[in-house]
């Protein structure tokens, strides 16, 4: 019996645990959960012959140590701070990784030790990163093999409220962590190329500057400039390409909006607000518009950000409850924090609701003299509050990848993206019978 350890029993983990379990018997698995939570882990495995749950606090050497040591392959669902602490005990037990995160530089130094061991770490194969990469590869390959020459690629992805469920004006609800939706772009300046030309968008422009892209049976989405796109030619091997761009996908409409917040400060993680706890979201909102004991908050709002008072922004804004003189309740919060805060309650999903996530690239490229254009989509809703879309897209992936590698369909060693075709051709046809597909298309050429 191959011993399978996973370590985080987080939200995410959900449909990977059933994927594990429901091929357990078939594989000759056994599956050990392990978290800090013991119960969170519990729930998870249930009384499944093939599994057990454990308790473990990752900063415990001798225990985390112990239980890789007993395991033939380890995935880390794990924060992504935390992965290389468990990737560096990997290379030194020889055994296989495989984490759903981006690579971050520390983990990419451990390139040549786990060659050495030959120690197979495969990373940023979850849905953004990892059905991106895929998806995205599998057609560019395709594109070079018949001859054609990559011009442009554009690719957006989104985590979002199902459309049966949108029932707010945002038409958005949190589908993953609320920290990370309120800090958005906040990393530093934006990197892209268009038609040969470098492209730079900083933090307090980047939500007013969005593209309308339509995705077939979906209607149309708005897309924002997402992170370094820059880094993405070396991975994807398109250096000299002309246009190149990532963004992350919203709801027509949220991007102009959520741009208030933006020029007011009132995402701003920097700093704490004196006597945050008994401050009113009314007063929260004050503090960044000028005195005038004259006019209300809203008009001063109006006013500083010439919104027109039937602007559907203020419809937007009041309906969240920023002018509310509800108070705050958080001591020392930072603006991020009292904005996350309101949003937590206004955005949550509601126990029936589903979640969406929805994927789209575009293919730009020459061939015969001609330019020629492609589109791929997919879009995914999730089954429930359980195995919503985000954790399939996560964790399908991740239990597929575990599969191979411990059949040695995967030999590949070192620390590695799932670029490589013998990776991404056997995920992405198993990814088919959990209705993940790709809806590819060609389209008439259209400018980056």
């Amino acid at each position: 019996m191959r011993n399978i350890l996973v370590i985080g029993a987080g939200r995410s983990t959900s449909s990977l645990i059933k994927y594990l379990l429901d091929n357990a018997k078939e594989q000759d698995w056994f599956v050990k959960l392990v978290d800090i939570d013991m119960g969170m882990a519990k729930d998870k495995v249930g009384d499944h012959p093939n599994a057990e749950a454990a308790e473990l606090n990752i900063e415990n050497d001798i225990q985390r140590v112990s239980m890789i040591s007993e395991a033939d392959i380890v995935v880390s669902m794990l924060p992504a701070y935390m992965h290389t602490k468990v990737a560096k005990d990997c290379v030194a037990l020889k055994k296989n990784m495989v984490t759903a995160s981006y690579i971050s530089e520390e983990m990419r130094e451990l390139n040549d030790e786990a060659e050495k061991a030959g120690v197979l770490i495969m990373n940023e194969i979850g849905v953004d990163p990892g059905i991106d990469h895929m998806s995205a590869m599998k057609v560019i390959d395709e594109i070079r093999e018949d001859g054609g020459e990559m011009v442009q690629f554009e690719s957006f992805t989104g985590g979002l409220v199902a459309p049966e469920s949108d029932n707010n004006p945002w038409n958005y609800k949190f589908t993953w962590n609320p920290r990370n939706v309120v800090l958005a772009g906040a990393g530093g300046a934006v990197k892209f190329i268009q038609e040969g030309k470098y492209k730079y968008i900083p933090y307090h422009q980047l939500f007013r500057r969005t593209e309308i892209i339509e995705v077939p049976n979906y209607g149309n989405f708005e897309g924002y400039a997402n992170r370094d796109s820059l880094k993405y030619r070396e991975i994807y091997g398109l250096d000299d390409i002309p246009t190149l761009f990532r963004g992350t996908f919203r709801r027509p409409g949220f991007c102009r909006a959520w741009d208030v917040f933006v020029k007011l400060g009132a995402t701003d993680d920097g700093y704490q607000i004196e006597d945050s706890e008994d401050m009113t979201y009314r007063e929260f909102i004050n503090l960044f518009l000028a005195y005038n004991p004259h006019d209300s908050v809203e008009l001063k709002l109006m006013h500083y950000l010439r919104i027109d008072h039937d602007d559907d922004i203020m419809h937007k804004l009041e309906w969240l409850g920023i002018f509310e003189n509800e108070k705050i309740g958080i001591k020392n919060a930072t603006p991020a924090q009292v904005l996350q805060k309101l949003l937590s309650s206004k955005w949550q999903l509601e126990s029936d609701d589903k979640d969406m996530i929805a994927m789209h690239h575009i293919f730009g490229y020459l061939k015969d003299g001609e330019r020629k254009q492609m589109e791929s989509s997919m879009v995914k809703i999730g089954a429930d509050q359980t195995y919503t879309a985000m954790a399939q897209t996560v964790g399908y992936p991740v239990g597929i990848a575990v599969k191979l590698i411990l059949n040695k369909e995967i030999d590949l060693k070192g620390v590695h993206l799932p670029i490589d075709k013998k990776v991404y051709t056997p995920v992405l046809k198993e990814l088919e019978q959990y209705d993940i597909t790709f809806l590819e298309r060609e389209v008439p050429y259209k400018e980056g």
